[in-house]
């Protein structure tokens, strides 16, 4: 029988398309249709929204939907530099230790009650405890004050110059202003009001899990002044309405985007595109020019992975070239990589790094050796698996291959991503509803620094999942947020890259750039920013 690869599937399936068509205008015919006039954009996100707290989780599809609905003190510009958004005027004492912020004028939650200073600092204070730049801040912090209803005060026991970069960062969670009476749940549990102060509305009553997710124009948001930027700037809205569909079948999504049926398609695979890109009227295109890092999280608080032997184990047995190949495909968007901290980035160092080089089969020799020394019994090692987005799909499955052939038994727990997003919160042991290794990926922006990005925290139970703990990491990462100059920082961050490979932080399994695909002949003024995907600014033209 002859062997049908996943690209000649792919193409037959797109090329026969008459019944994936008809699914995706059944999914899509099926909803409700705006008034006549009004202009609306169709999306396929990367992943089902089922977590609408983007303070909660750091899971990317969240921060989208926050970035719709709600605004940030400071934003990213295109050259990503802090910028004021929420904030008019702001300022900084002599002695570096007092940061004030003025809101400026017209800001309005959804619900029609002006934004005010107590909200912003309940907000600030939710999105420190769950988020890692601002643990590290909240360190440094005596008080987050609110002199009057517009004036927002930081106060801190030594200068700390992260501030802006903090409060401005695109890496998840983002620190978006909620009312107060929202900001106050507890920073670990999900909030259950979703008014917004964004340029967006969340249409909560056409909200279908699994299915769609539908956001209207806010008219009563007050963009700045300045051209949009980033994140930044002039946050005009230009259309009606953006509806997210979503569609966990590639074949399906790529066809309803040939056939006009959608206006972009976030992530398509890799073989994938070649087929779109010879569709009339669609374009592809890199937003996210430092791409992706994926990584596989290791359960440091249960065995095999609370031992180190364990860890360095599958460090070893963890090819990144295994799971590019698998997952992206085509070598033109993925690069192998040594650094924690984004190849091609200032911070992009790989010293330690030199083991990846190891032919492979020297790695396995030597990950057999290190797992029968930490004493690994055999046990399960519950690898949880997305089924529902290919690269994580593939990853899984990669790992498992993996870690199996030096001698781990492995069990692949397969849900779809918001399962994954779900189960990975749990401490509990893996026998008993939690986990092992789970896989996932970050910015290439985010990821490049040691403190914006909350996966890169060791502080133990109140790390990012996986929770990882290691002293000297930590004492690195303070010594790098005090460095006077982009190379002293880079001279810390080389030992800080040793070390995480030591103690094996989490697993780097490479890095790849996501082309988007999406009508050019009927949408245009998407913004290339890193970790978000932003709807103000663009125009429908078709």
């Amino acid at each position: 029988m002859k062997k049908i690869s996943r690209r000649t599937a792919i193409k037959g399936a797109l090329a026969a398309g008459a019944s994936t068509a008809v699914l995706a205008k059944v999914a899509i015919h099926s909803r409700p249709a705006l008034a006549q006039g009004m202009k609306q954009i169709r999306m396929v996100p990367h992943a089902d929204l089922r977590v609408l707290d983007p303070i909660w989780t750091t899971a990317n599809v969240s921060a989208y939907h926050g970035a719709m609905i709600y605004d940030t003190l400071f934003a990213y510009d295109g050259n990503l530099q802090p910028q004021p958004q929420m904030v008019g005027r702001h300022g900084v004492s002599d002695d570096k230790k007092t940061y004030t912020f003025e809101l400026r004028p017209g800001l309005k939650f959804h619900d029609g009650t002006a934004v005010t200073s107590k909200d912003c600092v309940a907000s600030l204070r939710r999105w420190a405890a769950r988020d890692g730049a601002g643990q590290h801040m909240m360190q440094r912090v005596n008080d987050i004050t609110a002199p009057d209803d517009k004036t927002i005060k930081i106060d801190l026991k030594e200068p700390y110059g992260l501030i802006y970069e903090a409060l401005a960062k695109t890496s998840t969670p983002l620190c978006y202003m909620m009312k107060e009476e929202v900001a106050k749940t507890d920073p670990n549990t999900q909030i259950t009001k979703h008014i917004g102060c964004g340029p967006f509305k969340f249409v909560e009553s056409e909200y279908r899990p699994g299915s769609r997710v539908v956001y209207d124009k806010n008219p009563d948001y007050v963009p700045r002044s300045e051209p949009a930027s980033g994140i930044a700037g002039g946050k005009v809205v230009k259309i009606d309405r953006v509806i997210w569909d979503v569609m966990p079948d590639a074949q399906t999504a790529a066809s309803a985007l040939i056939n006009g049926e959608i206006d972009f398609f976030e992530v398509p695979p890799i073989d994938i595109i070649p087929t779109l890109e010879s569709a009339k009227g669609v374009k592809i295109e890199v937003l996210n020019k430092l791409g992706n890092v994926g990584y596989c999280r290791l359960n440091f608080l249960h065995p095999p992975f609370n031992n180190v032997k364990a860890r360095q184990a599958a460090q070893l047995a963890v090819s990144q070239e295994d799971f590019l190949q698998a997952a992206i495909g085509n070598s033109k968007y993925y690069q192998t990589c040594g650094s924690h901290f984004t190849c091609g980035s200032p911070m992009g160092v790989e010293d330690g790094g030199e083991i990846f080089k190891m032919p492979m089969a020297q790695r396995q020799a030597k990950a057999r050796e290190l797992l029968k020394e930490s004493g690994y019994d055999g046990k399960p090692v519950i690898v949880l698996h997305a089924t529902d987005i290919h690269v994580m799909n593939q990853a899984a499955q990669v790992i498992a291959q993996n870690l199996r052939q030096i001698g781990m038994n492995v069990q692949l727990a397969a849900s779809d991503w918001g399962g994954v997003v779900t189960r990975r919160s749990i401490k509990v042991p893996p026998e008993a509803g939690g986990w092992n290794v789970f896989f996932t990926w970050g910015g290439g922006n985010a990821t490049s620094s040691p403190i914006n990005l909350f996966a890169h925290a060791a502080t133990g139970e109140s790390a990012w999942f996986g929770w990882p703990s290691n002293a000297l990491h930590e004492q690195l990462r303070n010594e790098w947020a005090a460095a006077p100059s982009l190379e002293a920082r880079r001279e810390v961050a080389r030992r800080m890259n040793k070390n995480m490979i030591d103690y094996v932080h989490d697993i780097k399994t490479g890095q790849w750039v996501g082309p988007v695909a999406y009508r050019a002949d009927r949408i245009k003024g998407i913004l290339p920013v890193p970790e978000i995907l932003p709807w103000w600014n663009v125009e429908r033209i078709g």
